[in-house]
């Protein structure tokens, strides 16, 4: 069956095609609110010190109350909790409207950005419907894949459409669109019971996290953490190196080579059927991902920049699959929304710390210097993948990958 072929098949109910757009609609919110902080506070006070420190407490509070919010999903349900945080976090936008629109303190921000941490993961809550709707079945992985592909999309759609609202219309525009958007979708989500996931019993003592109960989470988790400071360091690296070359203008083609190399590996990825045990293939990730480290060596001009941000991206996406692959191998069904959300959380705190890293060195020493953060995270991303290959082959019953 052709890759085209598979996908199809995966999206022919009209069930799996309402929750695929309804988090797809949600989703964006994520992406579109940093940068749009980020461009309110500039435009309102112009201070990108204030405005960097209201969007890191955005950041910071999503990435620390997620897996949080995600395992009081799996205790109580989707339909029971996401009304909750939902108006949690908008509320939180409303004070940080309100908080620029009126000469009120910039404490009042802060405030805000907090209450916005309780953005909903929607990537982990659509995950857990592909995981409830196809447990044991081969398409199961090309669920994921595809889930990885929206996830990449999202985040190449909101923030231009995000910063081009405030710039165009009124500063408060990206938020405010930000904050529709996840309301939507996730009333939209809400609606959806038929393919919502079943609560069942934990079968993990009550009052802790999987974080520290199933050994293989924080292994990749903090696999993906190493994974988020690549992406994190390709985004500044590309921005300053296309500058330092005077072609300014081609940073967003070197975004877009990591984006396609990412999208296009992910979705043939998922339409491949494997024989080879899911350990095996993140052994073999993280050796492909720190591999193409190397090109970046060489790198000389914008276009071997995008070759080989383009390599990067190619490795980048089948080796999250896999690691989304094997939380649901992993754990109960009452524990795979938080698994998912600790493994999204540690990309999301890799971004922001592989882009603070490379900047750093990038204003101190230039657009190569950034460079380094890329192979020493390529070597943490090996490292991970290796121990994380031992710990689970000593799992007892760890399915091989069917799929």
């Amino acid at each position: 069956m052709s890759v085209y072929a598979q996908y199809k098949t995966l999206l022919n109910s009209p069930e799996v095609r309402a929750f695929v757009w309804a988090g797809l609609v949600a989703r964006l919110a994520l992406p579109m609110m940093g940068i749009g902080i980020i461009t309110l506070v500039v435009q309102w006070r112009e201070s990108y010190a204030l405005a960097g420190a209201v969007s890191a407490t955005f950041v910071l509070t999503y990435a620390v109350l997620s897996p949080q919010t995600s395992r009081w999903v799996d205790r109580k349900g989707q339909g029971y909790v996401l009304p909750r945080i939902t108006a949690l976090c908008v509320s939180g936008g409303g004070v940080l409207v309100a908080g620029t629109w009126w000469p009120l303190h910039d404490s009042v921000l802060f405030v805000g950005a907090a209450l916005l941490g309780f953005m909903p993961s929607v990537s982990a809550l659509i995950r857990a419907r592909w995981t409830a709707r196809l447990v044991g079945q081969p398409s199961l992985q090309t669920a994921y894949s595809l889930e990885t592909v929206v996830d990449e999309l999202s985040f190449i759609v909101g923030p231009p459409l995000s910063v081009g609202l405030s710039v165009l219309a009124f500063a408060q525009a990206g938020v405010l669109l930000a904050l529709l958007m996840l309301t939507v979708g996730a009333m939209a989500l809400m609606r959806q019971k038929a393919t919502e996931p079943t609560v069942v019993a934990a079968d993990i003592a009550a009052g802790h996290s999987v974080l520290f109960s199933a050994p293989t989470v924080p292994l990749l988790t903090l696999l993906m953490v190493a994974m988020g400071v690549m992406v994190g360091a390709v985004d500044i690296l590309s921005v300053a190196f296309a500058e330092q070359q005077g072609q300014p203008a081609a940073a967003s083609v070197v975004l877009s080579a990591y984006a396609v190399g990412s999208c296009v590996a992910g979705l043939v990825f998922g339409a491949r059927s494997f024989t080879t045990p899911l350990p095996t293939l993140l052994a073999w990730g993280g050796i492909a991902i720190a591999a193409s480290t190397l090109p970046f060596l060489w790198v000389n001009s914008v276009l071997g920049l995008s070759v080989a941000v383009l390599i990067a991206g190619v490795c980048f996406a089948p080796t999250m699959i896999v690691a989304m692959s094997l939380v649901e191998r992993s754990l109960a069904a009452s524990h795979i929304t938080e698994g998912m959300t600790w493994l999204l959380a540690g990309l999301n705190s890799g971004v922001a710390l592989g882009a603070s890293w490379s900047g750093r060195l990038v204003d101190d020493a230039g657009a190569s210097a950034g460079m380094a953060v890329l192979w020493w995270a390529g070597a943490a991303v090996l490292m991970m993948a290796v121990i994380g290959t031992v710990q689970l082959r000593k799992q007892p019953r760890l399915p091989s990958s069917a799929c």
